[in-house]
């Protein structure tokens, strides 16, 4: 008598490993071109009374929701220098917006390219160095703040289409 259980189904080949196991860039060539876009999420954590200051532009460091805008726009143009298999791409459109939330800031990065390859990455990297752009300027007032929650919220364009957590536009 043979085993009729049926048998698990292999795990998708990772496109970034070759048959070798070594890393690779992937081969993106032969990708159609779409409007892709994603949007990301981190939350920086820390006092109240220090995400007031924070809010009101009066921490010792200066104005640090601007500063921190900038740095995660120019850190989604430079993802591709800082994570090693990221393709170079031609970002049309960054945002980063902010939410203060009692104890927290929740910092939304938006992404937008026209390209062979996803932005959620670029998404992820702008939205953690914006929220470490506020952890740097607040530091000297909230030795204890966090930066928690850092995750890909929705994305759409290519292969796959539409994603998106549930409940989130």
């Amino acid at each position: 008598m043979t085993d009729q259980s049926p048998q698990p189904a292999s795990p998708p080949r990772l496109t970034h490993i070759r048959e070798d196991g070594s890393a690779q860039m992937v081969d993106v060539s032969d990708k159609a071109v779409t409007k892709r876009t994603a949007t990301a999420e981190a939350y920086f954590v820390s006092r109240s009374d220090v995400i007031a200051q924070v809010i009101a532009g009066d921490l010792p460091k200066g104005e640090a929701l601007g500063t921190a805008r900038v740095a995660g726009i120019m850190a989604a143009k430079r993802t591709w220098e800082l994570v090693p298999m990221c393709h170079p791409l031609p970002i049309s459109k960054v945002t980063v917006d902010f939410e203060a939330q009692g104890d927290r800031v929740r910092v939304i990065a938006s992404v937008t390219t026209k390209g062979v390859t996803g932005v959620e990455m670029e998404a992820l990297t702008a939205a953690s160095v914006a929220a470490l752009t506020l952890y740097d300027m607040t530091k000297a007032v909230d030795k204890h703040a966090e930066i928690t929650g850092v995750r890909v919220l929705a994305k759409s364009g290519g292969k796959s289409g539409d994603w998106a957590i549930d409940g989130v536009n």
